[in-house]
């Protein structure tokens, strides 16, 4: 199975237009367009009858003391860390592809709702519902896709992994809130195939 993006090249940077925040000259950073990336997929295995996606960033900070700090930088060597960014499940057998913007589309304060999503397909909650539980204005179930906003002062460019599953099974079931490891769990021993595109993002101006 081979998957590829409409909207960047396998192992190139993702468009601001695909990232939750963008380079902003006054505050390092601010709200970008969010829109899903368009994926798409061939040379799919005989017996497949759903597809499931993740998109995760292994390269986030262990520890948040330098985070988006003034005058810091969040060192190359620090412990790095699963951040997931979009989980979709119970895509149809016959599908081959995801158009950009299907699934997400802005930012949405508290999060988009779930776990329903377009084409009877359902979505999971992303980490930035962690992220942002202690903010009164951002806290809420981050269902869906919410893309890269890496800290503006990492010293490392963050590589973002799209993995498409292909599954023997039409549905994983319909729960109202799943996370990685449920739907980690709900996949195990019913994978066919899997196939995987790497994107790069940085807010970093001295690493773009």
């Amino acid at each position: 199975m081979k998957i590829s993006s409409t909207s960047f090249h396998d192992g190139g940077r993702i468009p601001e237009a695909n990232a939750f925040c963008r380079v902003d000259p006054d505050t390092h950073a601010s709200f970008s367009d969010n829109r899903s990336p368009g994926l798409s997929w061939d040379e799919v295995p005989a017996g497949t009858r759903s597809f499931a996606l993740i998109a995760r960033d292994p390269d986030v900070p262990s520890q948040g003391d330098d985070v988006n700090q003034e005058g810091r930088e969040v060192p190359a060597d620090l412990p790095r860390v699963e951040f997931i960014h979009w989980l979709l499940w119970d895509i149809p057998g016959d599908a081959r592809e995801l158009a950009e913007g299907s699934h997400a589309s802005g930012v949405t304060p508290r999060g988009k709702p779930g776990p329903e999503a377009p084409g009877d397909t359902r979505h999971g909650i992303n980490d930035y519902t962690g992220w942002f539980a202690g903010d009164p204005d951002m806290a809420g179930d981050y269902f869906g896709y919410d893309g890269p906003c890496p800290p503006w002062n990492d010293s490392i460019v963050h590589h973002y992994h799209f993995t498409l599953y292909a599954l023997d099974l039409r549905s994983l079931g319909d729960p109202s809130r799943w996370g990685a490891a449920e739907l980690r769990a709900a996949m195990e021993g019913h994978v066919l195939a899997e196939a995987s595109l790497m994107g790069t993002f940085t807010l970093n101006p001295s690493l773009r």
